[in-house]
């Protein structure tokens, strides 16, 4: 098919290759010029694993387009996947500016029937708000649908994610446009649900909400774990064996981050009242998160003493692994309010140094030994696989005094005593 991707951000690069990848024909625009130029040079404004050899090879096979000229893109696409931001506005509200923006261009430019898709999180009621700008504004005859098709990838497994979801949804009240979907979608073998346009926007935000509180919800265990002398890891275990609870999302930790969670629980509490209902739950599940991080705080403080004019060593700054994306990450609450208290920071991430430049004056190094060189303390703020795999002897030799506190529970803290540390994690012995 051919497929016009507006918005070249995580989703919609991620989607656009994809879709590429499966044999369609697509084109993504973006109004920063600067990113279109970066991606026609082969240089990827993101980091996710196997993405630029997925671009390279779609580029080159010319299956993959990308342009500043969105009425090339729009006349193109059969599809027109919508993945443009929806930043959150002060009170948390989704700021819907840029999907209407990109309503009303498509309604502009287009003279024949088009499916509009929006993937990227919205309220419920946008696929609507969507319909009727395109309706006020496109020329007298056309036809089209709308359909909302939320994502459900994770930042460092977004290819796998994208290729082989645990679900296709797809929200439409047009048989037409449902079939088109799903012969678009019929490569993939996973379960595909097709419902109205509400219902498929609510999933999103739902899912989205749902995972956040089972994080919160095993992040205020932990505080009762550490009160009652219990290990939170073997309390999730045996709740995670459990089937209609499952192990996924509960590890316990400095709290989640990243750009979906944080906004869309926000955004989850602004629509509950919009329909007259106080999602007290969902309330709760924020305030928990923005507690462990001063919790976290708290224990470096109680574990330090006097933090004024103390090194402190930082490893990882990107909200997870596998990525480098710092937006409300959990590094960006926890070190400016170490500094705060006079703490030096030097840290150390594999991929997030260069974005968190731009939000944290700390001293950046080359490696996790440079970080933990003469440190008071070392925290683990990020989960990376090669910080589970570090010479922790050599860690020892290097630091001032050999204090650990891991927001991420990485180590074991009986091996970790062994080698001489003293070592403090979230929720355990």
């Amino acid at each position: 098919m051919k497929l016009a991707v507006i918005g070249v951000g995580y989703v919609g690069l991620v989607t656009g290759t994809c879709f590429a990848e499966l044999g369609n024909d697509v084109i993504c625009v973006d109004i920063d010029k600067d990113k279109i130029n970066k991606l026609n040079k082969g240089i990827i404004p993101i980091f996710e694993p196997g993405l630029k050899e997925l671009v390279d090879k779609n580029v080159k096979e010319n299956r993959l387009k990308f342009a500043n000229n969105n009425k090339e893109a729009i006349e193109h696409g059969d599809v027109i996947f919508i993945c443009v931001g929806t930043p959150p506005k002060h009170d948390g509200e989704a700021d819907l500016k840029y999907v209407e923006s990109a309503a009303m261009e498509i309604a502009k430019t287009m003279d024949s029937y088009k499916i509009i898709v929006h993937k990227s999180t919205v309220p419920v009621e946008t696929g609507e708000r969507v319909k009727e700008l395109i309706q006020k504004n496109i020329k007298q005859g056309v036809e089209f649908d709308v359909v909302s098709n939320p994502e459900f990838l994770r930042e460092g497994s977004a290819i796998s994610d994208t290729m082989g979801p645990d679900r296709i949804v797809i929200g439409t009240d047009s048989k037409k446009a449902a079939e088109i979907m799903k012969k678009l979608y019929n490569p993939i073998k996973s379960p595909l649900i097709v419902t109205d346009i509400r219902s498929a926007e609510l999933i999103k935000h739902a899912s989205n909400a749902f995972l956040a509180t089972k994080i919160s919800f095993m992040n205020a265990v932990s505080r009762i774990c550490e009160s009652a002398d219990a290990d939170v890891e073997k309390v999730a275990e045996g709740m995670g064996y459990d089937k209609r609870i499952g192990r996924a999302f509960l590890n316990a930790g400095i709290g989640y981050g990243g750009f979906c969670f944080p906004k869309d629980v926000q955004a989850f509490i602004k629509i509950a009242e919009k329909y007259n209902y106080d999602y007290k739950l969902l309330k709760a599940t924020h305030q928990i998160n923005e507690d462990q991080k001063i919790f976290f705080v708290e224990k470096v403080k109680n574990a330090v003493k006097d933090l004024n004019g103390k090194n402190i060593g930082v490893l990882g700054l990107a909200f997870k692994p596998n990525t480098d994306d710092m937006r409300f990450a959990p590094s960006e609450d926890i070190i400016p309010k170490l500094q705060k208290e006079g703490a030096k920071i030097k840290a150390y991430d594999p991929e997030a140094m260069e974005r968190a430049k731009s939000a944290l004056k700390i001293d950046y190094c080359n490696n996790p030994y440079e970080a933990a060189k003469d440190a008071d303390c070392l925290l683990i703020l990020t989960e990376w696989n090669e910080f589970k795999e570090m010479d922790l002897k050599k860690i020892k030799s290097t630091m001032k005094v050999p204090l650990i506190i891991d927001g991420r529970n990485i180590y074991n803290p009986k091996e970790m005593k062994k080698l001489g540390f003293e070592y403090l994690s979230i929720g355990r012995k």
